[in-house]
């Protein structure tokens, strides 16, 4: 039986209008959390994970913001205080565009824009929630990596290094914010099913899921539920660490 969490805490989700971050969204939501779902420009898909989370009975807002720019951040999260209160859930979901380029043919501004450009909005949104966090002696900050952060995969150089370095970086937040009552962690997807159709045909998807342990390649919700894990209460002793969610196809 699920442990349903009610206790209304104010949970953000950064790029939370399709994929991933709808589903962390309508989780979070189902669990009792009130949702920030963030967009930076599908208005309308926004508006329908909002809706969605209504008519189940949950209670959500959308908020525009590029979580690259430090005033739009700033911006939302005024919105976000008027409206439900400071945020005590940061899950960061929102993809930087990036190349697909091998090494040979990536620029090194290609490859630094991108790693630049990771840092920089996992920089800003942590800055943004954390004093919030502070005041209340609690807070659960979930960043979204990548399996190709370990495992290298042909033209994904970009992608790779820049959730590496997303990695290290939340362990060094981890490490500074433990003491204020503050989990940081970073859940790990693989291939997501959903998410494939534009770039793997059937069968290549079929000969991606049978690399893996189970079998099987996973859904947003089965990375949403490894994020509510680490956004709910059953992982307060849990800090610094990151969860694979890939079907066994890397193993720690």
């Amino acid at each position: 039986m699920t442990n349903v969490q009610r206790d209304g805490r104010v949970a953000l989700v950064t790029g939370a209008s399709r994929g991933i971050g709808a589903a962390v969204a309508r989780v979070l939501a189902s669990r009792g959390m009130r949702v920030v779902v963030n967009y930076r420009s599908s208005r309308g898909e926004a508006d329908e994970v909002v809706a969605s989370i209504g008519s189940a009975g949950g209670r959500a807002m959308a908020v525009q913001a590029d979580v690259r720019d430090g005033a739009a951040v700033a911006g939302m999260l005024e919105q976000v205080r008027a409206a439900m209160g400071e945020v005590e859930v940061l899950v960061h979901n929102a993809l930087v565009p990036y190349a697909i380029k091998s090494f040979e043919t990536i620029s090194v501004d290609e490859l630094g824009s991108k790693v630049e450009q990771e840092v920089r909005a996992a920089f800003l949104v942590t800055k943004a929630v954390v004093a919030g966090m502070t005041s209340r002696g609690y807070g659960r900050i979930v960043y979204l990596g990548a399996v190709l952060s370990r495992r290298p995969d042909e033209g994904m150089i970009a992608l790779g290094t820049a959730k590496a370095a997303l990695s290290s970086f939340a362990r060094f937040v981890a490490q500074e914010l433990g003491p204020r009552g503050i989990t940081v962690n970073v859940v790990e997807p693989g291939p997501v099913s959903g998410l494939l159709h534009a770039a793997l045909d059937q069968q290549q998807q079929a000969r991606m899921a049978a690399q893996t342990a189970l079998g099987r390649i996973a859904s947003p919700d089965d990375v949403a539920r490894a994020v509510a894990f680490y956004a709910g209460d059953d992982s307060g002793c849990i800090t610094g660490t990151t969860a694979p969610v890939n079907g066994g196809l890397v193993m720690n």
